[in-house]
């Protein structure tokens, strides 16, 4: 098996018998070691408690028992996610004083019940509010596809560690872009499902009116069985809606037959590159969408997003703020002291408009299943960069990699990223949200699946 096996390539050659658990981890193992002195992907591993998993599905396969769906495949997560026995840092200098956790994220814990085997934690931006992790504390994570860009953020460790063909799969958090934008930038699957969609339990919050949590991967397939891994009803957590398992991975070669596809215009399009642009008319002919679709409101509903990031965020940090400020991100700290001063009334004033907005949204899908829309609005600039031109106009880079993502986010839809090479870009990827309507994750996973078959939408080996 090569070293750079696709999460279901190692899925299939373990449960055959081709490959055994600790071999895939071994490999895993190798290239986290090549590769992460230069990509700061990692801020954690656990290499051995990850090979005693490995050898109890080995023992398993030997003693002829049924094997889970993810069964040997490494993967990794967003230092956000509680890992027993560990401190969850949430990117953060603060967090490294708490308590470690006692029992694993749920989420983690799925996976693993479908047999795969946890190596490690990875970086973010602090406290999740970022696009590109830039961490002061534990360094800026490098693009595995040209060292000394950025990664997107703020799961920006858990997209480029999937790049860098470290681990085939991880689970990220998702608040106003933070799996859409990484996946863009490093060029690899990535879903946020529906808000309420996946128990968020025994994950450190940002925004609780927003935080979404998902995963990346390097093939389609492998992404939706991930997916159906994770789904599940908790009781325990009050922000997870959903009661029912609809599993997706079976259905996924049905593609968009009888699909009505449609590209989002406007702001989509005015706050977007030529190469963004290409890279949705890339995706749109191979879907059959050849009509554009105007989404209500989109710059009041990023402009609504950012008063609820900035107000929760603010007030759950405040007690820390008081006592500890200079211990803080320099690139986050003033956003949070801003947020916790917000006037409550604009706080409200958002949360009506986001209601109305909602259903606006939703009524689109009355007369489209999918629609396609940039996920980022220009490939990965250079570390440090402050500032992005796009169509004639000047943008702070940090806030603006969300440009095209908070809208979609804000209403609660479920989104696919598909990783295309468009021209223009020096070799670089740029994303494609595939966005279908609340609880309809199937729909989305189907049109990447095209996407995947026809080979527009690829994950490239990095050149590390």
């Amino acid at each position: 098996m090569s070293m750079h096996s696709t999460l279901l390539q190692t899925a299939r050659a373990v449960a055959s018998g081709e490959q055994s658990a600790a071999e895939a981890l071994e490999a895993s193992i190798a290239r986290i070691e090549a590769t992460d002195a230069r990509v700061n992907a990692f801020t954690g591993t656990r290499f051995e408690a990850a090979r005693l998993q490995a050898q109890r599905v080995d023992a398993m396969r030997t003693r002829g028992e049924p094997l889970g769906a993810l069964a040997g495949v490494p993967f990794a997560v967003k230092n956000l996610f509680d890992i027993a026995e560990e401190v969850t840092l949430a990117g953060s200098k603060v967090n490294r004083a708490n308590p470690p956790a006692t029992t694993d994220a749920v989420l983690i814990q799925r996976l693993q019940a479908a047999g795969a085997i946890l190596v490690g934690s990875l970086n973010m931006d602090e406290y999740a509010y970022g696009f590109t992790t830039e961490n002061t504390h534990y360094g800026p994570t490098h693009n595995p596809h040209k060292l000394g860009h950025i990664v997107g953020g703020s799961s920006g460790g858990s997209g480029a560690a999937v790049a860098a063909g470290q681990v085939p799969l991880t689970l990220g958090s998702d608040t106003n872009g933070s799996i859409r934008v990484p996946a863009s930038l490093c060029g690899v699957w990535g879903i946020k499902p529906t808000f309420g969609r996946l128990s968020r339990r025994g994950t450190y919050p940002f925004v609780d009116s927003l935080d979404h949590l998902g995963a990346f991967a390097d093939d389609l397939g492998g992404l939706a069985l991930t997916y159906d891994a994770m789904q599940g009803s908790d009781p325990l957590d009050p922000g997870c809606f959903a009661t029912t398992v609809q599993p997706v991975s079976r259905s996924l070669a049905k593609g968009v037959d009888g699909l009505r596809v449609g590209l989002l215009g406007g702001w989509f399009e005015e706050m977007a590159s030529d190469a963004a642009r290409g890279a949705v008319a890339s995706a749109g002919a191979v879907l059959g969408a050849n009509s554009t679709v105007v989404w209500p409101d989109a710059a009041q509903a990023r402009a609504a997003a950012f008063i609820i990031s900035a107000s929760e965020g603010g007030a759950l940090h405040l007690q820390r703020l008081r006592m500890q400020a200079a211990d803080f991100e320099p690139l986050s700290v003033d956003r949070f002291i801003a947020g916790a001063l917000q006037p409550a009334a604009w706080y409200l004033r958002a949360q009506r408009f986001r209601r109305a907005y909602r259903d606006k949204v939703n009524a689109l899908f009355r007369d489209w299943d999918v629609l396609l829309a940039p996920a980022t609005p220009v490939a990965a600039p250079a570390i440090g960069t402050e500032w992005l031109e796009i169509n004639g106009q000047r943008f702070p880079c940090r806030p603006s990699m969300g440009l095209l993502t908070q809208p979609v986010s804000f209403a609660g839809c479920p989104v696919v990223t598909a990783p295309l090479w468009p021209d223009g870009t020096d070799g670089l990827p740029i994303g494609v949200q595939v966005i279908a309507a609340p609880w309809r994750e199937d729909l989305a996973l189907r049109a990447g699946w095209s996407l995947a078959q026809s080979g527009v939408a690829q994950v490239r080996e990095s050149a590390l």
